[in-house]
Protein backbone atom coordinates (compact mmCIF):
# COMPACT_ATOMS: atom_id res chain seq x y z
CA UNK A 1 0.00 0.00 0.00
CA UNK A 2 3.13 2.36 0.82
CA UNK A 3 4.08 1.74 -2.56
CA UNK A 4 0.71 2.38 -4.76
CA UNK A 5 0.65 5.65 -2.45
CA UNK A 6 3.84 6.86 -3.18
CA UNK A 7 3.84 5.39 -7.26
CA UNK A 8 0.13 5.61 -7.80
CA UNK A 9 -1.17 3.58 -10.94
CA UNK A 10 -1.56 6.09 -13.90
CA UNK A 11 -4.23 6.99 -16.16
CA UNK A 12 -2.27 5.84 -19.47
CA UNK A 13 -3.76 9.17 -21.50
CA UNK A 14 -3.19 11.95 -19.19
CA UNK A 15 -0.91 10.14 -16.94
CA UNK A 16 -2.74 11.61 -13.79
CA UNK A 17 -2.94 9.80 -10.54
CA UNK A 18 -6.39 6.85 -10.72
CA UNK A 19 -7.49 4.92 -7.83
CA UNK A 20 -5.75 1.19 -7.56
CA UNK A 21 -9.10 -0.42 -9.40
CA UNK A 22 -8.90 1.83 -12.68
CA UNK A 23 -7.40 1.51 -15.47
CA UNK A 24 -8.09 5.08 -17.34
CA UNK A 25 -9.72 8.46 -15.61
CA UNK A 26 -13.08 8.65 -16.34
CA UNK A 27 -12.48 12.02 -17.82
CA UNK A 28 -10.24 10.25 -20.43
CA UNK A 29 -12.51 7.15 -20.71
CA UNK A 30 -15.27 9.34 -22.36
CA UNK A 31 -12.81 11.31 -24.50
CA UNK A 32 -10.94 8.66 -25.84
CA UNK A 33 -13.03 6.04 -27.94
CA UNK A 34 -11.30 2.94 -30.49
CA UNK A 35 -11.36 3.44 -34.13
CA UNK A 36 -15.01 3.54 -34.96
CA UNK A 37 -17.11 3.50 -38.40
CA UNK A 38 -15.83 1.60 -42.12
CA UNK A 39 -12.45 0.43 -41.23
CA UNK A 40 -9.72 -1.82 -43.98
CA UNK A 41 -10.04 -4.90 -44.04
CA UNK A 42 -6.12 -5.51 -44.66
CA UNK A 43 -4.52 -3.19 -42.27
CA UNK A 44 -7.62 -1.67 -40.04
CA UNK A 45 -6.95 2.01 -40.74
CA UNK A 46 -10.29 3.60 -40.58
CA UNK A 47 -11.62 5.23 -44.13
CA UNK A 48 -13.88 7.89 -45.03
CA UNK A 49 -16.00 5.71 -47.27
CA UNK A 50 -18.48 2.88 -46.79
CA UNK A 51 -18.03 1.77 -50.24
CA UNK A 52 -14.16 1.12 -49.90
CA UNK A 53 -13.08 -2.13 -48.29
CA UNK A 54 -9.30 -1.64 -48.48
CA UNK A 55 -7.03 1.65 -47.95
CA UNK A 56 -5.28 3.83 -50.60
CA UNK A 57 -2.40 2.64 -49.22
CA UNK A 58 -2.95 -1.21 -48.73
CA UNK A 59 -4.68 -1.03 -52.37
CA UNK A 60 -0.77 -0.10 -53.87
CA UNK A 61 0.99 -2.07 -52.51
CA UNK A 62 1.23 -6.35 -50.84
CA UNK A 63 1.57 -7.36 -47.51
CA UNK A 64 3.02 -10.48 -46.57
CA UNK A 65 0.59 -10.10 -43.25
CA UNK A 66 -2.91 -11.83 -43.52
CA UNK A 67 -4.76 -9.19 -41.36
CA UNK A 68 -3.98 -6.24 -39.15
CA UNK A 69 -6.05 -4.98 -36.26
CA UNK A 70 -5.61 -1.64 -34.90
CA UNK A 71 -7.59 -0.22 -31.42
CA UNK A 72 -6.57 3.98 -31.66
CA UNK A 73 -5.91 6.66 -34.18
CA UNK A 74 -2.31 7.72 -33.98
CA UNK A 75 -3.57 11.29 -32.86
CA UNK A 76 -5.34 10.52 -30.36
CA UNK A 77 -2.70 8.43 -28.44
CA UNK A 78 0.31 10.10 -29.55
CA UNK A 79 1.44 11.14 -26.20
CA UNK A 80 0.40 8.12 -24.55
CA UNK A 81 2.68 5.84 -26.83
CA UNK A 82 5.95 8.15 -26.14
CA UNK A 83 5.41 8.11 -22.36
CA UNK A 84 4.84 4.10 -22.87
CA UNK A 85 7.81 4.11 -25.33
CA UNK A 86 10.31 6.68 -23.72
CA UNK A 87 9.18 7.67 -20.13
CA UNK A 88 9.17 4.52 -18.92
CA UNK A 89 5.59 3.51 -18.26
CA UNK A 90 5.54 0.35 -19.05
CA UNK A 91 2.30 -0.41 -16.76
CA UNK A 92 0.30 1.78 -19.61
CA UNK A 93 -0.03 -1.95 -21.95
CA UNK A 94 -2.42 -3.34 -19.28
CA UNK A 95 -4.76 -0.89 -20.59
CA UNK A 96 -3.98 -0.92 -24.04
CA UNK A 97 -4.41 -4.80 -24.00
CA UNK A 98 -7.89 -4.67 -22.35
CA UNK A 99 -8.79 -2.13 -24.86
CA UNK A 100 -7.56 -4.29 -27.64
CA UNK A 101 -10.03 -7.88 -25.97
CA UNK A 102 -13.23 -4.87 -25.43
CA UNK A 103 -12.60 -4.14 -29.08
CA UNK A 104 -11.37 -7.47 -31.06
CA UNK A 105 -11.63 -9.71 -28.18
CA UNK A 106 -14.22 -12.64 -30.16
CA UNK A 107 -12.22 -12.01 -33.39
CA UNK A 108 -9.19 -13.05 -31.52
CA UNK A 109 -10.53 -15.90 -30.11
CA UNK A 110 -11.75 -17.15 -33.71
CA UNK A 111 -8.35 -16.85 -35.38
CA UNK A 112 -6.97 -20.18 -33.52
CA UNK A 113 -3.84 -18.32 -32.24
CA UNK A 114 -0.91 -20.53 -31.46
CA UNK A 115 1.19 -17.47 -29.95
CA UNK A 116 1.61 -13.54 -29.77
CA UNK A 117 4.77 -12.47 -31.05
CA UNK A 118 6.29 -8.99 -30.37
CA UNK A 119 8.25 -6.84 -32.34
CA UNK A 120 11.42 -7.09 -31.07
CA UNK A 121 14.10 -4.51 -30.20
CA UNK A 122 17.47 -4.47 -31.14
CA UNK A 123 20.04 -5.47 -27.72
CA UNK A 124 21.17 -1.79 -27.47
CA UNK A 125 17.91 -0.60 -27.18
CA UNK A 126 16.55 -2.74 -25.09
CA UNK A 127 19.90 -1.60 -22.40
CA UNK A 128 18.92 2.14 -22.94
CA UNK A 129 15.38 1.74 -22.45
CA UNK A 130 15.07 -1.09 -19.95
CA UNK A 131 12.21 -2.63 -21.34
CA UNK A 132 10.52 -3.98 -24.94
CA UNK A 133 6.90 -2.34 -25.11
CA UNK A 134 5.54 -4.54 -27.45
CA UNK A 135 6.68 -7.09 -24.91
CA UNK A 136 5.10 -5.58 -21.94
CA UNK A 137 1.82 -5.75 -24.77
CA UNK A 138 2.53 -9.14 -24.99
CA UNK A 139 2.60 -10.26 -22.09
CA UNK A 140 -0.82 -8.51 -20.28
CA UNK A 141 -2.74 -9.53 -23.80
CA UNK A 142 -1.97 -13.04 -22.82
CA UNK A 143 -3.15 -12.96 -19.79
CA UNK A 144 -6.64 -11.95 -20.98
CA UNK A 145 -6.79 -13.90 -24.01
CA UNK A 146 -4.85 -17.06 -22.68
CA UNK A 147 -2.20 -17.08 -25.72
CA UNK A 148 1.26 -17.71 -25.11
CA UNK A 149 3.69 -14.70 -25.94
CA UNK A 150 6.73 -16.07 -27.16
CA UNK A 151 8.99 -13.21 -26.50
CA UNK A 152 12.35 -14.35 -27.88
CA UNK A 153 10.81 -16.20 -31.05
CA UNK A 154 12.26 -13.18 -32.83
CA UNK A 155 15.82 -11.55 -32.65
CA UNK A 156 16.41 -8.11 -34.04
CA UNK A 157 19.99 -8.76 -35.10
CA UNK A 158 20.31 -5.32 -37.13
CA UNK A 159 20.13 -1.94 -34.86
CA UNK A 160 17.92 -0.61 -37.59
CA UNK A 161 17.48 3.45 -37.84
CA UNK A 162 14.70 5.15 -36.39
CA UNK A 163 11.67 4.86 -39.06
CA UNK A 164 10.03 8.33 -38.84
CA UNK A 165 13.23 9.62 -40.24
CA UNK A 166 12.94 7.56 -43.71
CA UNK A 167 10.63 7.71 -46.29
CA UNK A 168 9.06 4.50 -47.51
CA UNK A 169 11.67 2.73 -49.71
CA UNK A 170 14.48 3.46 -47.00
CA UNK A 171 12.29 1.74 -44.56
CA UNK A 172 12.29 -1.07 -46.57
CA UNK A 173 15.77 -1.14 -47.04
CA UNK A 174 16.89 -0.60 -43.80
CA UNK A 175 14.63 -3.52 -42.30
CA UNK A 176 16.07 -5.58 -44.86
CA UNK A 177 17.86 -8.68 -42.90
CA UNK A 178 16.79 -6.89 -39.49
CA UNK A 179 15.12 -9.97 -38.24
CA UNK A 180 15.53 -13.82 -37.46
CA UNK A 181 14.07 -16.27 -35.97
CA UNK A 182 15.29 -18.13 -33.17
CA UNK A 183 12.22 -20.95 -32.88
CA UNK A 184 14.17 -23.75 -31.48
CA UNK A 185 11.68 -26.02 -32.78
CA UNK A 186 9.03 -24.93 -32.07
CA UNK A 187 5.69 -24.81 -34.64
CA UNK A 188 3.86 -21.93 -35.07
CA UNK A 189 0.32 -22.12 -37.15
CA UNK A 190 -0.96 -18.86 -36.53
CA UNK A 191 0.43 -15.73 -34.61
CA UNK A 192 -0.17 -11.97 -34.12
CA UNK A 193 2.71 -10.01 -34.14
CA UNK A 194 1.51 -6.91 -31.85
CA UNK A 195 3.60 -3.50 -31.18
CA UNK A 196 2.46 0.08 -30.26
CA UNK A 197 2.46 2.29 -33.59
CA UNK A 198 1.68 0.79 -37.60
CA UNK A 199 2.60 3.18 -39.82
CA UNK A 200 3.13 2.33 -43.62
CA UNK A 201 3.78 -1.91 -42.29
CA UNK A 202 7.02 -2.14 -43.73
CA UNK A 203 8.18 -3.34 -39.64
CA UNK A 204 4.67 -6.40 -40.17
CA UNK A 205 5.87 -6.87 -43.63
CA UNK A 206 9.14 -7.99 -42.88
CA UNK A 207 8.30 -9.53 -39.78
CA UNK A 208 5.87 -11.72 -41.84
CA UNK A 209 8.44 -12.84 -44.60
CA UNK A 210 10.84 -14.07 -41.89
CA UNK A 211 7.73 -15.92 -40.28
CA UNK A 212 6.35 -17.17 -43.46
CA UNK A 213 9.91 -18.55 -44.44
CA UNK A 214 9.83 -20.57 -40.94
CA UNK A 215 6.73 -21.93 -41.53
CA UNK A 216 3.98 -19.73 -40.21
CA UNK A 217 0.60 -20.39 -41.96
CA UNK A 218 -0.96 -17.23 -40.89
CA UNK A 219 0.10 -14.36 -39.83
CA UNK A 220 -2.00 -11.28 -38.01
CA UNK A 221 -0.58 -8.15 -36.18
CA UNK A 222 -2.70 -5.40 -33.50
CA UNK A 223 -0.99 -2.35 -32.67
CA UNK A 224 -2.14 0.21 -29.97
CA UNK A 225 -2.35 2.81 -32.81
CA UNK A 226 -2.38 3.54 -36.57
CA UNK A 227 -2.78 6.73 -38.72
CA UNK A 228 -5.98 7.31 -40.68
CA UNK A 229 -6.50 5.72 -44.24
CA UNK A 230 -7.45 7.49 -47.32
Amino acid sequence: MLIRALFPRRCPICDKAIMEEEYICPGCAVRIRPIHGEKCIKCGKSIPHGDNCICYDCSRKIHYYDRGFAIFEYGDVKQSLYRFKYNGRAEYAAFYALAAVKEYGEILKDLGLSAIIPVPIHRTRLNKRGYNQAEELGRELSKLIGVPCISDYLIRRKATKPLKLLDEEERINNLKKAFITRSNGVKLKSVIVVDDIYTTGATVDSIAEVLRGDGVEKIYYLAVAIGKGL
